[in-house]
């Protein structure tokens, strides 16, 4: 079994970089499971400029939504897979979903904790990073609020389940375990 990373926090606190970073410390051939997709121009946009900054060492695969299947399909292709990231994934998982609801909310997870199992089935490193959603105001429409359960709910699940689990915050990355 292999080692699972789960790194957190705010939007633009630095957990990407300092994910990249951990997986240099695999060696090549690296791994990059990207589930953004570029819906819009700015989308596009900033999924260029983290291709730049990562450069020609990583492998880069595009999935939104079979997280679990696609990380089955490359183990022990890479050194190391850096997920980037859970909660744009929990987002496509959801957006598919006209009405979202309890029952939406119960699908989600069933495949969170079928990718927390998959995580221990790996014989490569996986390093995830997620957003930390649940530490300011109560979202004021439903959706958001369905989403910021669902995200916390998902990063509990995987951050019990991983070896290691880091906060960053400002970019300084703090081990929580």
């Amino acid at each position: 079994m292999a080692r699972t990373i789960f790194i957190t926090g705010g939007a633009r606190s630095g957990k990407s970089t300092f994910a990249e970073q951990l997986a240099l410390g695999f060696g090549a051939p690296l791994g990059y499971l990207a589930t953004a997709q570029p819906l819009d121009d700015e989308m596009g946009e900033r999924i260029s400029k983290h291709r730049q900054r990562r450069g020609d060492g990583w492998q880069t695969m595009e999935e939104p939504l079979q997280l679990a299947q696609t990380l089955s399909e490359n183990d022990g292709t890479f050194r190391a897979i850096l997920v980037d990231c859970l909660t744009l994934w929990l987002t496509n998982l959801l957006l598919q979903h006209e009405q979202p609801g309890e029952e939406t909310e119960e699908l989600i997870m069933s495949q969170v904790h079928n990718l927390s199992r998959t995580l221990r089935g790996m014989a490569t490193p996986v390093i995830i990073v997620s957003n930390e959603v649940g530490m300011g105001i109560v979202p004021e429409h439903k959706l958001g609020r369905i989403f910021r359960d669902i995200a916390g709910r998902a990063n509990q699940i995987l951050a019990a389940a991983a070896d290691e689990a880091w906060l960053v915050a400002s970019g300084i990355p703090l081990r929580l375990k």
